[in-house]
């Protein structure tokens, strides 16, 4: 074969062109501007092209190229087949600009001046590439709904379920039914908590594949890229401390997947941990997990009220719970910047029956009290934290149980300061068995108590008696702990056992 022969020989082979074409950007450390190289997919990129199926899940650690692979994949299939229609969506705007930019757009212009020649532009604006040879396009964006797409990529869909339900709702009933089933789309993501369209996909994708079923066109197949597959990801032992808990876990995870860790394996993973996720163990695991278990698993070491939910769900105490026609309590933690959280709580016999929680931030104080009236209850009384009694110095000069007072909402008590945060916590504790739960309409605030945790000490590797600073749960917990407080102080008296009236929708009137 002549060498031109022997070149379009190779343009026909996909493999050959996604190895010899191509040209990305790397960074060789945090300060670097990055310097460009041929892409040549790694050792996880080519296991996961072999396996590649109509429709994907790719499970997996950070930082392992899937993005860059997936937008090159789609680059070439849009450059070598005519009238295809690719698409990525991400997360956000930022992150699609990024994308198209630094992946689909950089690789194109930088391709061989002889393909640049046969394969011009006919549009290029700044989220898609249109091509005058073929009428073919790659486009990058939040969201894709028109038309037929036959590939689709969705980017850290974890990320968008847990922080963009609305678009994740977008790309569930939008975007992935325009892919017809003779199409590919790849769902890639780290894990993000036990909620959302990205866990249950994976967890049916995860339960196909240890059943050995067979898939068809619109099933999904799982991969998982563990970060301990990753050569890159070792480090020199010297002077990295493993503890005997830190032994026992990589023993654990040896047994587990059936191959053993080297020391630099094992270097790496605790250098990161500590560096980077020192008191938070399920933020490794969601980002750098060891099984696809892992991932998704929640820690509840160092937490307060573990014992406390796990005797509740165990007694039935998290439960549908019916909201009968009697007045309901409310307890308060109150932000001004930041959260601001809400129980609602009936009282029936010896049960405490919490019957929702409600959260928001960045809210004014009319807000929550348009909420509560709302909701439709007929009120008891509303217990607020000590400092809703302090005066604030702005154009109102008044408290908060003042400027609360000024918008109808009536009988607030304060609940006094204690010295001791962990005394509360106690009070806490010693209240739970008397609490019920609803399960559906008290599930964020159920989660807030079970992520409350301790501050962790990174010399002692030990955890501290007092609260994690700045936890995005303390706010949950704070304004349950109210609740404690006022029932040990004797705040919370009567039992109520008949119905009361119902107030008229839209009154605002406690009793």
């Amino acid at each position: 074969m002549t060498e031109a022969e022997q070149l379009e020989a190779n343009l026909k082979d996909p493999l050959w062109r996604l190895s010899n074409l191509y040209k990305i950007i790397v960074k060789v450390n945090e300060n670097d501007e990055g310097k460009v190289i041929l892409f040549k997919p790694n050792r996880a990129q080519r296991r996961f092209i072999k396996r590649m199926w109509h429709r994907n899940i790719i499970l997996k650690a950070r930082q392992l190229g899937f993005s860059t692979l997936v937008a090159l994949l789609w680059l070439d299939y849009a450059l070598f087949n005519e009238n295809a229609r690719c698409g990525i969506i991400a997360q956000d705007k930022p992150s699609a600009e990024a994308i198209f930019r630094d992946k689909v757009k950089f690789a194109y212009e930088n391709l061989p001046p002889e393909l640049l020649a046969v394969m011009p532009l006919k549009a290029d604006n700044s989220s898609e590439l249109l091509f005058a040879h073929n009428n073919s396009s790659i486009r990058v964006a939040t969201s894709m709904r028109s038309g037929t797409i036959d590939r689709l990529h969705v980017s850290e869909y974890g990320k968008i379920c847990a922080k963009y339900p609305d678009k994740a709702k977008e790309v569930r009933t939008g975007s992935i039914p325009a892919v017809p089933k003779s199409g590919i789309i790849i769902i890639e993501s780290t894990a993000e908590g036990q909620d959302g369209d990205f866990f249950t996909m994976t967890q049916r994708a995860m339960a196909q594949q240890e059943s050995k079923t067979a898939l068809n066109e619109r099933d999904y197949r799982f991969h998982f890229f563990p970060w301990w597959e990753a050569p890159e990801y070792e480090l020199d032992p010297a002077g990295i401390n493993l503890t005997a808990k830190d032994r026992d876990y990589f023993d654990k995870v040896e047994a587990e997947i059936g191959i053993e860790l080297s020391q630099r394996k094992r270097a790496w993973y605790v250098a990161t941990r500590n560096a980077d996720f020192e008191e938070s163990p399920e933020d490794m695991w969601q980002e750098y997990p060891s099984t696809p278990q892992e991932a998704f698993q929640v820690s509840t070491e160092g937490c307060y009220y573990t014992n406390q939910l796990a005797n509740a769900r165990k007694d039935g105490r998290i439960c549908r719970i019916p909201k009968l026609e009697i007045p309901v309590d409310t307890f308060w933690d109150i932000g001004n910047s930041d959260m601001t959280a809400i129980w609602f709580k009936q009282k029936v016999g010896l049960e405490h029956r919490f019957i929702k929680y409600y959260e928001n931030s960045g809210e004014t104080l009319g807000h929550y009290a348009k909420y509560l009236q709302d909701t439709g209850y007929i009120f008891g009384r509303h217990f607020l934290p000590h400092d809703a009694n302090h005066k604030k110095l702005s154009d109102t000069n008044k408290s908060v149980k003042e400027m609360l007072e000024a918008l109808s909402v009536r009988n607030i008590d304060i609940v006094p300061v204690i010295t001791d945060e962990l005394t509360g916590i106690q009070m806490t504790r010693d209240a739970f068995s008397q609490c019920v739960f609803d399960e559906v309409d008290c599930a964020q605030g159920l989660k807030r108590l079970q992520g409350f945790k301790k501050a962790w000490n990174a010399q002692t590797g030990s955890w501290k008696p007092t609260p994690r600073p700045n936890d995005e749960n303390a706010h949950g917990a704070d304004a349950f702990r109210q609740f404690g407080q006022a029932l040990d102080g004797g705040m919370l008296k009567g039992v109520i056992d008949a119905p009361a009236r119902r107030k008229p929708k839209g009154s605002w009137r406690s009793i």
